[in-house]
């Protein structure tokens, strides 16, 4: 006979929530609630029913049921609502750094931090570090001479901040992958609505960095790191042999071409639009194997693409580093096709694909 207390959406956790919600529940110093919460949670991923969960630790199906349907609705973030005290390690570092972010008339001193988030003075002063360099990155972009937190109500520029402090929060890890990316937590945390902090999300999303789920929602993405060797050893092989070919044979107007997505490519470095810079580089790369004369490299090319986007093996969403520097690294390349040398073409692209800097030139060993 069904368990009528059984509930009817399910409740799965990634493996970075459930660690979260582990460590949570065993921490000795969080708040008795807040273990309580995790416990509730992990319970009920279980598939128990609501009332299973309650005789189990001795709660009323209520209270199971209220924190099953705020963790579904708002992920880790939920267990945090109306909390002044342990909160999940990840929250409290977000809020920490929308919090050292604030610049009024009083500089809150890192003691007065440490003890309103629960985390050490080592950890607020490091934040404020991290911050502090991030947002006088973001001012060059924002054209703002005193980086604070998004006020403004013009959506865009509220949109492009939210977006920095989330990708920010990401590349950092204080989103691990397989975490719930909730919008509306995120605009508490940042004081804005919810409205710029979807278009971050959506942003985020088309370069790759959030993932969304149906019925499930937004997480950080997840990468198989042997998944992305292979697609990486795969691309290696088709880009080196598709350079191979194409050397000496490419056409005048088809290496225009390959400039203008590596002007492309500068241009989104200049605004900073990871997910433009991604799709012009893609391009740049088909069409290498397109001039290469053999379809049948770019019929198997264009079966890999997805796989080639999704876990990031061109142009990684998460590289930190200089764009900018990124998209010149292809003038190398195409100036190698329109040489001489096919096999110092196989060697430049290999170590492209590779992931290797081609502004120093692979060294050309002769035998």
């Amino acid at each position: 006979m069904p368990d009528a207390g059984r509930p009817k959406s399910p409740l799965t956790l990634s493996a970075a929530e459930r660690s979260a919600l582990s460590q949570i529940a065993a921490a000795p110093r969080t708040a008795d609630a807040m273990r309580l919460r995790a416990r509730i949670v992990l319970a009920s991923a279980e598939g128990r029913s609501n009332k299973a969960v309650a005789d189990l630790l001795e709660v009323t199906p209520g209270t199971v049921g209220k924190w099953r349907r705020r963790f579904l609705r708002m992920g880790m973030a939920g267990l945090d609502d109306g909390m002044r005290s342990g909160r999940p390690r990840m929250v409290d570092r977000v809020q920490l750094g929308a919090a050292s972010m604030a610049d009024s008339g009083h500089r809150t001193s890192t003691r007065e931090l440490a003890t309103t988030y629960g985390v050490s003075q080592s950890t607020v002063s490091r934040r404020r570090r991290e911050e502090a360099q991030h947002y006088r990155s973001s001012a060059l972009t924002v054209g703002a001479a005193h980086p604070s937190p998004p006020i403004s109500a013009d959506t865009e520029l509220l949109s492009d901040r939210v977006y920095d402090a989330i990708r920010g929060w990401i590349l950092s890890g204080e989103l691990a992958p397989g975490m719930r990316v909730v919008e509306s937590e995120i605009a508490r945390v940042l004081g804005t609505s919810q409205t710029p902090a979807r278009e971050a999300v959506r942003r985020l999303a088309h370069e790759g960095l959030v993932t969304y789920r149906p019925r499930l929602g937004n997480f950080v993405t997840e990468i198989s790191q042997v998944e992305a060797r292979e697609a990486r050893e795969v691309r290696v092989l088709l880009e080196s042999a598709a350079a191979r070919r194409a050397t000496g044979h490419v056409p005048p107007e088809e290496l225009d071409l390959l400039r203008i997505e590596m002007q492309r490519m500068t241009e989104a470095a200049e605004h900073h639009d990871i997910g433009a810079f991604r799709e012009a580089d893609l391009r740049f790369h088909r069409q290498v194997l397109a001039t290469s004369g053999n379809s049948m490299l770019l019929r198997v090319w264009r079966t890999l693409e997805p796989a080639l986007w999704s876990l990031q093996v061109v142009s990684n969403a998460m590289y930190a580093g200089d764009w900018g520097l990124m998209a010149r690294r292809h003038l190398d390349l195409i100036e190698v096709l329109s040489g001489t040398d096919p096999e110092d073409s196989a060697r430049l692209f290999a170590a492209h694909a590779r992931g290797e800097s081609s502004i120093t030139r692979p060294a050309v060993h002769h035998d």
